[in-house]
This record gives structure tokens, C-alpha cells and sequence, in this order.
């Protein structure tokens, strides 16, 4: 039986972990039938090393989304492991310190640039450098947090994560006549390396996410989440873009 990425060819950003979700993407990806690129950012030499530990080991290209060498490069550099991208994961977030916690109102405007340039701009900025590669029913997936709210600990994070909804839904008007869907996975609070930077008080916010979640919330099941990407990726959603999954248990639809 064919796998639900059969033959897929896709990009995964964010690897910088095995607790990471692009991790979990790109392990299930695999398992699923697809053929893989990981990209890397800062620690290339660790990323290699998680690549040679999947289920077949992937190739894996540098990758600074705020350079714009890197991005000029992006299709060539993919061309070399592959003729065509058939799925991106953006997995791809920064905000520096000042930005998170309790500076919100004090964070300068260079370290907020930074937060929308890496966490924001980025989507548009990584989907332009694939384009070449892109074909009719190639499918983005970003990976989001519910921008609809606030939460504690987020600060200009959460503005960033409120602008990459709308930054995604442009980019899907813009694709769109190319066939390319550009959808975001509204993941609940996982116990990821990018989690480990925002104090929002981990054990009791998590908890109380479980508590308000129909369905329930495991923090360290990157699973679920690893497998609604997959279902954006694949072809079983082939007329949704612009949209929002959430992969939350349910807490996004419940008060306060």
C-alpha cells in the first residue's frame, strides 16, 4: 500500500532537534514516502547528524532566511538533491530575549525586526526561493500558534505569529493561480527547544491547556501535530489554502 507522500519531494526547515516538530515532520514524511531536504541554520554539523538518524538519511543545504545570498541560491542549491519541491515546512521562529516575557512594551525596534524578519517575512521570503522548483499542487505548511489571542510569556512573539497568519493567506492569494496552497498548523504548547525560551509559567500554562482542551493535550507528543502537516503536504487537501488548522486538542475554540 502507498504511503500518503508517495513520490512527494519536500523541503523541512526547523531541524534542530529530535524533539523538534520539523523532526517529527520529517521522520513521518519519510515513513509516509517522501524524499526529503532539511535545511540548516547555525549548527549545520548537528543538523547532518539528526539527518543521518532518520529512517533513510537526507540531504541537507545551508539555509539563513534573513540572507539574502542563501535565498538567491536556495533553487540551485536544492536542484543539486532534487528537480522539483512538492511541499515546504516552514518550521522557522526568532524572537531575541527582549522581545519575549515582560518587555513587550520596551523592546527596541532593531531586536522587533529581527522577530518579523526571521519569524514573519521569512514565509514569503522562503516560498519566493523555492518557486522555481514549485509545480501545480506543491502545498506550504508554517507552523503557527493561535495569533488570535494573547498568551502569557509571548510578547512580540505572538504579534509575529498574528502576522504570519495574514503574511500566509496573501501568500496563498498570490500563489494560488500556480496551484500552490499555503496553509499554518496552529500547534498547542509543545516541550520543543524554541518553547524552552518563553516564561509562561511551562507546567501550570500547560496544564491548563490540557484542562481546557476537549480532546485533551499531551506536551510532549509532537506526533499529532507532525501528522496534520502531513495532511497538508499531501493531495487529500488539494482546494484549502489561506487556512488555519489547528492541532491544539481544542483549546482554541474554548473561553477563558
Amino acid at each position: 500500500m502507498s504511503g500518503l507522500l508517495e513520490g512527494k519531494r519536500l523541503v523541512i526547515t526547523g531541524v534542530i532537534t529530535p524533539r523538534s516538530i520539523a523532526y517529527a515532520v520529517a521522520r513521518a514524511a519519510q515513513r509516509e514516502g517522501a524524499e526529503i531536504v532539511l535545511t540548516a541554520y547555525g549548527r549545520p554539523s548537528l543538523v547532518r547528524r539528526l539527518a543521518e538518524g532518520l529512517p533513510q538519511p537526507a540531504p541537507v543545504v545551508d539555509l539563513d532566511v534573513t540572507d539574502e545570498d542563501h535565498l538567491a541560491t536556495l533553487a540551485d542549491r536544492l536542484g543539486e538533491h532534487t528537480d522539483r519541491v512538492d511541499g515546504v515546512l516552514h518550521a522557522i521562529a526568532y524572537a531575541p530575549p527582549s522581545c519575549l516575557d515582560k518587555g513587550f512594551p520596551h523592546a527596541p525596534w532593531p531586536d522587533v525586526a529581527t522577530a518579523m524578519h526571521t519569524s514573519v517575512y521569512s514565509l514569503t521570503a522562503l516560498a519566493t526561493a523555492c518557486r522555481p522548483l514549485l509545480r501545480e499542487g506543491s502545498s506550504i505548511v508554517g507552523l503557527g500558534f493561535d495569533g488570535s489571542r494573547t498568551w502569557p510569556g509571548y510578547g512580540w512573539m505572538g504579534v509575529a505569529k498574528a502576522g504570519l497568519e495574514a503574511c500566509a493567506r496573501y501568500l496563498a492569494r498570490e500563489l494560488g493561480p500556480e496551484r500552490v496552497r499555503v496553509n499554518l498548523v496552529a500547534a498547542g504548547p509543545l516541550r520543543t527547544l524554541a518553547a524552552a525560551h518563553i516564561d509562561d509559567n511551562g507546567p501550570a500554562f500547560e496544564a491548563g491547556w490540557h484542562a481546557r482542551s476537549p480532546l485533551g493535550w499531551d506536551p510532549d507528543d509532537t506526533g499529532p501535530v507532525a501528522r496534520t502537516c502531513l495532511a497538508l503536504l499531501s493531495d487529500w487537501l488539494p482546494v484549502t489554502t489561506g487556512q488555519i488548522v489547528h492541532a491544539d486538542g481544542g483549546r482554541h475554540m474554548t473561553g477563558d
